[in-house]
């Protein structure tokens, strides 16, 4: 890993809004229950994890967000602050999966990930640890949750709180309580942005899954 790397990780795709900055192989992390404020609250937060390094914006050499699936408006949110840190600074951009972060803060090695949706579906997908990254066994996807197919074995952790919405989904083990955290961003974002993944900004984007986000008229009428 390049020694001076230094770069921030943001986090806002669910009700929490976190916040990391990753500065020569260490890691601080602040996190807050947000409600709507996520954009109210992330830079600030930024500045706090800045100063408290003794360092400015200035000195980031990359910025990663969580680029979903999850709300939204919270996703737009990451992803527009990280651009932004960027564009001004001409630095590269990394999107990391929500679902991947969720399974790196669950501790497992075999999680499934699984966050509510919304209008009665899920946000879905079966990792594995493979070195010092994830591999999917099942692909994200957006579904109801009692078609999602089940991963071979039985040594699957379930984290999310889709879990908490719909219930045990067939696994034994499973941490409801479990969210997508940027430390998780960070640790997942260091050696890839290390390796020269991240991108411009201006091609960063959010990864939504679904492009639907309420039931028509019709349809609730018909439910």
């Amino acid at each position: 890993m390049p020694p001076l790397l230094r770069f921030a990780a943001f986090e806002t795709s669910s009700e929490w809004c976190s916040v990391a900055l990753y500065s020569d192989g260490e890691i601080a992390a602040l996190e807050r229950r947000a409600g709507q404020r996520h954009s109210e609250l992330a830079l600030p937060m930024l500045e706090r994890l800045l100063a408290d390094a003794g360092l400015t914006a200035a000195r980031l050499d990359a910025v990663a967000f969580g680029a979903g699936p999850g709300s939204f408006t919270g996703l737009r949110i990451a992803c527009g602050i990280a651009q932004g840190l960027a564009l001004a600074r001409d630095l590269p951009v990394l999107g990391i999966s929500s679902l991947e972060a969720i399974a790196q803060e669950s501790g497992a090695t075999r999680v499934v990930a699984c966050v509510d949706a919304r209008m009665r579906e899920v946000y879905y997908a079966a990792l594995e640890k493979d070195g010092a990254r994830w591999r999917e066994v099942i692909s994200t996807r957006c579904i109801a949750p009692l078609a999602a197919p089940r991963p071979p074995g039985d040594d699957w952790l379930g984290a999310g709180n889709g879990f908490a919405v719909y219930g045990n989904l067939g696994l034994t083990k499973v941490l409801p309580e479990v969210h997508p955290i940027a430390l998780a961003v960070a640790q997942l974002a260091a050696p890839r942005l290390a390796a020269g993944e991240g991108v411009d900004a201006a091609a960063a984007a959010p990864l939504y899954v679904r492009d639907k986000v309420a039931f028509t008229r019709e349809e609730l009428a018909s439910r």
